[in-house]
C-alpha cells in the first residue's frame, strides 16, 4: 500500500485506524468483508447507506457495532413506523416549558443532536414525518414544529435498513437520498453456518477494537477527503460509464454522480492513497443501481473498464451459479444420485473454478488491482463447492473449509 504524502497527516492516521475497524468487523461478521468496507468509505465520505436484505442478516447489529467505533460521538437510533410522529425523531414538546404558555421541543437525544444515525426500516418513515426525514438527510437541517428558524444538525452518516424495496413516492424520496446501497443476504458458506452456530455456545474470544474520536473522524471528512485528487482519467472513466450505462437504460441522477465523487476519494484516503485509483470505481457498483436486478450489469460495466481479472471473475461466478441452481433442483434425490453427479461433474468443476480464481486473485494483486469482486466469486465458490460436499457427499461442515 503506498502511503498518502500529500494529505493531512492526521486523516491518513484516522484512515489507518479505520482499516484496522474495517478488519475486525470483517472478522467477526462473516461473509461482511465489502459491505463493512464500504461503509465505512460511506461514513468517510458524510453519505449515507441502505443496508437492504431479509430479517436475521445482522443488519442492525452490524450497523450499531461499526457506530459505536466512533468515541465521543452522539449516536441515535430509531425503528420507523407509518405511524412515527416527527416529534418522536426529532425532538417531542416539552411539557414543562408548555404549562408556562411556551411552546418547545426537547431536542437532546434525538436526531437533531446526532453525529451518528442507524434507521431501521426506512422506508416505513410516516408521511408526517417524510418532508422533515429529507432534510435532516440531504441539507442536515430540521425545521422546528413553531416555525423557528431551521436547526443545523451535525449529522455526519446515516446507516438505513429495510427488509424490501421502497414502494410509493413518499419512500422512493428517501431511497434516492442513500447514495449506497448494500444488499445483505443469508449466510451461503455451510463452514461460515456452522462457526456462527458454534459461537452461540463457544465462550467468545477477547477481540481487538479499535475506535476512533468524533474530532478524528471529523477532520477526515471535512478536511481529508476533499484532499484526495482525483485524476482526469478517473474523470474521464465517469463519463464513459454514464454513456455505457445508458445505453443499458440504467439512469441515475446527475446528483448522484457528482457526490460519487467523494466517495471515491473517501476510497483512496481509506486505502492511506493521496490519489484516485481505477480500484475504486468499484464501490460504485453500490451506488448506480436502483434495483437488484440491475447490480450486475452495473458491476460488469464496471469491471469492464478497470479491473479484466475481475470481469472474467464473474463470468466464472455465472457458472458457480448454475451449479448451485441444479444442486437445489436435485433436492429430494437419492443420496447416490446426489453423489455420483457431485463426483463426476460439480466437484471437478468447482475444483476448477477455485484454481483459476485463485490464479486471477494472484493476478489482480500483482498487477495492482482490487481484489474485493474477485474475492466475493472465491467466497461465492467455496460456499457452493461446500454444499455440494455436505448436502451430495454428506461431509462435516465444521471441517468443511479444510476440505475446500
Amino acid at each position: 500500500m503506498t502511503v498518502a504524502s500529500g494529505i493531512d497527516k492526521g486523516a491518513v492516521e484516522t484512515a489507518g485506524r479505520l482499516r484496522a475497524v474495517v478488519e475486525e468487523l470483517s472478522a467477526a461478521f462473516y461473509e461482511r468483508e465489502d459491505v463493512v468496507r464500504t461503509l465505512v468509505a460511506t461514513m468517510l465520505a458524510g453519505q449515507h447507506a441502505l443496508l437492504l436484505g431479509p430479517p436475521g442478516t445482522a443488519k442492525s447489529e452490524l450497523a450499531r457495532e461499526l457506530t459505536s467505533r466512533v468515541e465521543g460521538a452522539n449516536l441515535w437510533e430509531i425503528l420507523l413506523s407509518k405511524f412515527t410522529a416527527p416529534t418522536r425523531m426529532f425532538g417531542p414538546i416539552d411539557v414543562a416549558a408548555l404549562s408556562r404558555g411556551e411552546y418547545r421541543q426537547v431536542f437532546e437525544g434525538r436526531a437533531t443532536t446526532a453525529h451518528i444515525a442507524f434507521i431501521d426500516e426506512i422506508f416505513k418513515c410516516s408521511t408526517a414525518a417524510l418532508n422533515e426525514t429529507l432534510g435532516f438527510l440531504n441539507e442536515r437541517i430540521y425545521h422546528p414544529e413553531n416555525g423557528g428558524a431551521p436547526i443545523r444538525c451535525p449529522l455526519i452518516s446515516a446507516i438505513t435498513a429495510s427488509n424490501e424495496l421502497p414502494s410509493g413516492e413518499d419512500s422512493v424520496a428517501i431511497y434516492d437520498r442513500l447514495l449506497v446501497r448494500l444488499e445483505v443476504d443469508y449466510l451461503t458458506d455451510p463452514s461460515n453456518f456452522a462457526a456462527l452456530v458454534r459461537s452461540a455456545v463457544e465462550q467468545p474470544t477477547a477481540a481487538g477494537r479499535t475506535t476512533v474520536t468524533l474530532t478524528e473522524l471529523q477532520h477526515a471528512v471535512s478536511a481529508g477527503v476533499p484532499g484526495v485528487g482525483v485524476p482526469d482519467m478517473i474523470l474521464d472513466a465517469l463519463c464513459t460509464l454514464r454513456a455505457a450505462l445508458r445505453h443499458r437504460e440504467i439512469i441515475a441522477s446527475d446528483r448522484r454522480w457528482r457526490i460519487s465523487v467523494r466517495l471515491l476519494q473517501a476510497s483512496a484516503l481509506l486505502d492511506g492513497r493521496a490519489e484516485v485509483a481505477e480500484n475504486d470505481l468499484a464501490l460504485l457498483t453500490h451506488v448506480l443501481w436502483d434495483s437488484p436486478a440491475q447490480r450486475p450489469a452495473v458491476e460488469r460495466e464496471v469491471l469492464q473498464m478497470v479491473n479484466p481479472d475481475a470481469r472474467e471473475a464473474l463470468d466464472i461466478a455465472d457458472a458457480i451459479e448454475e451449479l448451485g441452481a441444479e444442486l437445489d433442483a436435485k433436492a429430494g434425490q437419492s443420496r447416490e444420485a446426489l453423489s455420483d453427479w457431485a463426483i463426476k461433474e460439480a466437484n471437478a468443476k468447482l475444483s476448477r473454478a477455485g484454481k483459476k480464481l485463485a490464479q486471477l486473485r494472484s493476478d489482480a494483486q500483482a498487477a495492482g488491482r482490487s481484489t474485493v469482486s474477485i474475492d466475493r466469486v472465491i467466497a461465492r465458490q467455496k460456499a457452493v463447492h461446500s454444499r455440494v460436499l455436505t448436502e451430495a457427499l454428506g461431509l462435516d461442515a465444521s471441517v468443511i473449509q479444510a476440505q475446500v
